[in-house]
């Protein structure tokens, strides 16, 4: 709360001072609402005296997430399309307009020299608005095909910043920036040092396996990795005398390799009851709250593959076999991971054709070979774009300069 004070007393100074002023728009979903945080906090590291303000669904998650980070935040009444055509259309478009009404009263009061947004059916009304009202607007997209809204909207941008290079041109070329999705600060400058490693019960010398289905988890990846621990394990069993790392290893009999699963909710038990019959060294949980710290000790990601995901692991160079969720709209998953695999950075394995023995086989073979396990760190670390949030906070203070 005292937080969130400081911010508003920042936004009368603001005004009082004719300082830069902005609003970001962008939610429903952590993949669209944490890049907004992001450039905000850009934003305010270039200048700490500027007015900013979210405008979101006042009962999405953004209502909770940002009022959290410090930020100000307007709520206005949202609500997606349904993907066909049917009665329920009615009311969602009685609700976008009130959402866009709710807008332009918010933008004519805080008067912002540019509106960005970060995706998802809430930006369309703020950023409509901002339109009606000569503000210019910017669109931040976190995947490699771009989501209904930041499509619809990029033909009336300023700027577009792209998380990755686009796989077609869908955006007009003058307002294109490849920036990179702008992760939290902290997540590339974690150190990598052996209180990480007790802190977890784990050991310095193993390589370090880090399995993540994103905040809820991912009930097909855990599957397969129960699968597949007694095959992981065989193989790891004789690990000793093929790993060649830039860590001294002994001789002994002892699996060189060890998990660390963010699980979710749910299966948090039946994985840690795998790895134990197995043998397999480990630590699971449903979350990890500072991501950051196991990023630093990860030396294989096996993971989802959306926008975030992707930016944060390329960002922290960290070789990566993407089982990418079939089911994402416009296939953006299997796009993203495709991208990166095309780069020499990831190995893709699509769900509905995956095998513990396929997996098993790829993690063996990434872990075993170290030349190769250090050309995808160097693909994903010249890929990866740690400091996408200032390249974007910069762009925008330059968009809404006169």
């Amino acid at each position: 709360m005292k937080k969130q004070k400081t911010q508003h007393r920042r936004q009368d100074v603001a005004s009082e001072n004719n300082q830069k002023r902005f609003v970001l728009a962008g939610g429903g979903t952590g993949g669209h609402i944490y890049p907004a945080i992001g450039i905000a906090q850009a934003l305010q590291r270039f200048n700490s005296e500027i007015g900013i303000v979210f405008i979101g669904g006042h009962d999405r998650l953004e209502a909770t997430l940002v009022p959290q980070q410090g930020f100000r935040f307007l709520p206005i009444s949202v609500e997606g399309f349904p993907r066909r055509l049917t009665w329920k259309w009615f009311p969602v478009i009685i609700k976008v307009c009130q959402g866009f009404v709710q807008s332009l009263k918010y933008l004519r009061q805080f008067k912002p020299d540019a509106v960005i947004g970060t995706g998802g059916y809430v930006s369309g009304p703020v950023l409509f608005a901002a339109l009606m009202l000569g503000i210019p607007i910017a669109i931040q997209e976190q995947n490699v095909s771009p989501g209904l809204t930041n499509s619809i909207l990029a033909r009336f941008a300023k700027a577009a910043y792209l998380a990755l290079p686009p796989d077609t041109q869908r955006f007009p070329n003058h307002i294109v920036e490849v920036t990179g999705n702008p992760i939290r600060l902290g997540i590339t400058k974690y150190p990598r040092n052996t209180e990480t490693y007790q802190k977890f019960s784990l050991c310095a010398k193993h390589k370090t396996v880090f399995v993540m289905g994103g905040s809820q988890g991912a009930r097909a990846v855990n599957e397969v990795m129960i699968e597949a621990s007694p095959i992981i394990a065989e193989f790891a069993a004789s690990l000793s005398s093929e790993i060649e790392s830039s860590v001294d290893l002994d001789n002994s009999s002892e699996v060189h390799l060890q998990i660390v699963h963010q699980t979710g909710k749910t299966d948090a038990e039946r994985v840690q009851a795998a790895y134990t019959k197995y043998g397999i060294p480990h630590h699971v949980q449903p979350f990890f709250d500072q991501v950051e710290e196991i990023y630093s000790i990860a030396d294989v990601m096996i993971c989802r593959a959306g926008g975030m995901t992707v930016s944060e692991v390329t960002a922290c160079g960290i070789p990566a076999i993407f089982i990418p969720l079939p089911a994402a709209i416009g296939n953006n998953q299997v796009r993203n991971a495709e991208t990166v695999a095309n780069a020499g950075a990831a190995v893709v394995l699509k769900q509905e054709k995956l095998t513990p023995a396929a997996l098993a086989e790829e993690l063996i073979r990434i872990i075993t070979n170290e030349k190769i396990s250090q050309q995808m760190k160097i693909a994903s670390q010249n890929l990866g774009r740690p400091d996408a949030s200032d390249s974007i906070a910069k762009s925008i203070f330059r968009l809404a300069s006169p």
